[in-house]
C-alpha cells in the first residue's frame, strides 16, 4: 500500500485561507473529454462541455461570486468587466469550445433582470438567452488542429524542440521500451485493428493508441475483444504513455525540448506583473485553454516531477502524479496574493503567489492543491522569489524565443498559449 510521506500532507490539505486578499489569478485549463485523435475531426464531447463547465462554476465559486471563498479584490461579481478578463485559446474544435464553456460556468446568465438595456426611446431590450453574457477569447493560430494530431510538438511551431523531442526515439531507454513492449502492443491488435495497422503497433505509437483504448471506454457502447482489456493492462497502457509523453516534453539536460513550458512561465509572470503595475485597468483574471504538452514541460521545468505521486484513494487527494498526463479539464493556477492592508494596492515586497493544481475536473467536493514549485518547501512564495524562479526558463521575448526555438514557418512569438500537444 502506497503511504504518503508526512511531509506531503502539509500541502495536500484543501487550502483555508484566512486574513488574506487574492489580487488576481492566472489559470491553465486543460480543455475537457474529446473524441479520439485517430479518428479526426477531434470534437469536444457533451461529458467534455459539462466538464469544463463544472470547472468554470467552482473557480467562480472560488474567485468571483458575491459569496466567493477568495474573492479577487475589485472583481465584478455578476456582470462580467471586458477590463478584468483575458482569455485565450487556439480555433479549433476541442480547445475553443473547451474555453467558451468554462466562461459559462465563470460568468453564467445574468437573467432577465440584470440582462436588460434601457434606450433613449424608454424601451428596455432584454439579453438573449436569459442574460448570456459574451466573453471575448482571443484566438491564438499556433496550435490550430492540435487535438487532430496524436504528436506532441506537430501542432507547435519550434524547430529545435521538435528536434529535441525527436532526439527521445534514439536513446536506450526508449529502445528498451520499445523492445520490452513489443509483445504487449501485438497483442491489442485485435481490439485496434479496424483502427491501426499492425506495424503501428509499438511504444513509439504509445500515446495514439492509448488515447484510441481510452475513449472507447469511455463513450464506446461496445469494444472488439473487450475481454484483453482488463484492469492490468489498462493501466499499463496509461503508463506506457505517460512515461513516452513526458520524455517528449521535457529532458533535464535539454531545456529546449520544454519550450511550451518555457512560454507558459513567461505568459504567466508578464500577465501578473501587469496586474501588480496595473490594477486599475489590468486583467484580474487570465486564463489560457491549451494540451496536456504545456502542462507536462512546465511541471519538469518547475520541479514538480520530483514530488511523489498520491494515489486517490479518499476525498483528500485527486491522484495527482507531475509525472503523468494530466486528466481532461485539469486546471493549475498562479493566485497573487498579500496579507496586507489593501486600502491601496500593496507594494510587490508584500505580494506572493501561491501555486495550484487540480487533476481532473474541478468541484466543490474535489478542489485545487497547493504545491511548493522549484523544489523548495514553500506554498506562497514573495512575488520576487517567484519571479526569479520563473525566469530561471521562462522564454518570454520574441528574439529570445527564435533563437532558442528555431521557428519554424515565420511569425511564431514566445507567448504561452502558442503551444502544441493534445
Amino acid at each position: 500500500m502506497y503511504h504518503i510521506p508526512i511531509l506531503l500532507l502539509t500541502f495536500l490539505l484543501p487550502i483555508t485561507i484566512t486574513a488574506e486578499t487574492v489580487l488576481g489569478i492566472y489559470i491553465l485549463s486543460r480543455h475537457g473529454d474529446r473524441s479520439s485523435k485517430s479518428t479526426p475531426p477531434t470534437n469536444l464531447t457533451t461529458l467534455g462541455y459539462s466538464q469544463v463547465f463544472t470547472s468554470g462554476s467552482y473557480f467562480r465559486s472560488r474567485y468571483i461570486s458575491s459569496s466567493a471563498s477568495s474573492p479577487i479584490l475589485g472583481i465584478s461579481h455578476d456582470v462580467v468587466n471586458y477590463k478584468q478578463i483575458a482569455a485565450s485559446a487556439p480555433l479549433d474544435t476541442v480547445l475553443m469550445p473547451s474555453a467558451q464553456g468554462f466562461l459559462q460556468g465563470l460568468y453564467p446568465p445574468v437573467g432577465t433582470q440584470l440582462g436588460v438595456q434601457l434606450l433613449r426611446n424608454k424601451t428596455e431590450v432584454q439579453t438573449p438567452l436569459d442574460g448570456y453574457q459574451l466573453i471575448p477569447i482571443q484566438t491564438v493560430t499556433t496550435g490550430t488542429a492540435s487535438e487532430d494530431s496524436a504528436w506532441l510538438q506537430g501542432a507547435g511551431n519550434c524547430a529545435n524542440a521538435i528536434t529535441s523531442s525527436n532526439e527521445y526515439l534514439s536513446t536506450p531507454e526508449y529502445q528498451d521500451l520499445l523492445n520490452s513492449t513489443g509483445d504487449f502492443y501485438k497483442s491489442l491488435a485485435p481490439v485496434v485493428n479496424a483502427t491501426f495497422s499492425e506495424d503501428f503497433l509499438s511504444y513509439k505509437n504509445a500515446y495514439a493508441i492509448y488515447d484510441l483504448i481510452n475513449v472507447a471506454t469511455i463513450h464506446n457502447a461496445s469494444i472488439p475483444s473487450s475481454s484483453l482489456l482488463t484492469p492490468s493492462t489498462i493501466s499499463q497502457l496509461s503508463s506506457l504513455a505517460n512515461t513516452h509523453e513526458l520524455s517528449l516534453a521535457y529532458n533535464n539536460s535539454d531545456p529546449i525540448r520544454a519550450i511550451a513550458g518555457s512560454t507558459l512561465a513567461a505568459q504567466v509572470v508578464q500577465a501578473l506583473n501587469t496586474t501588480l503595475s496595473a490594477p486599475s485597468h489590468a486583467p484580474k483574471i487570465n486564463i489560457q485553454f491549451g494540451a496536456y504538452g504545456s502542462f507536462q514541460s512546465f511541471f519538469g521545468l518547475a520541479n514538480l516531477t520530483s514530488l511523489p505521486a498520491v494515489l486517490s484513494t479518499d476525498n483528500l487527494t485527486d491522484g495527482t502524479d507531475f509525472t503523468a498526463i494530466p486528466d481532461y479539464a485539469s486546471t493549475l493556477t498562479f493566485e497573487l496574493i498579500t496579507n496586507a492592508s489593501v486600502t491601496d494596492f500593496p507594494s510587490p515586497s508584500d505580494i506572493s503567489v501561491r501555486f495550484l493544481f487540480h487533476n481532473g475536473t474541478t468541484s466543490n467536493s474535489s478542489t485545487p492543491v497547493a504545491y511548493p514549485l522549484f523544489g523548495q518547501p514553500l506554498l506562497e512564495l514573495p512575488w520576487n522569489d517567484f519571479v526569479k524562479g520563473m525566469n530561471a526558463f521562462a522564454v518570454g521575448d520574441q528574439s529570445d524565443w527564435r533563437r532558442g526555438a528555431g521557428a519554424v514557418g515565420g511569425g511564431a512569438e514566445g507567448r504561452a498559449e502558442e503551444s502544441g500537444g493534445g
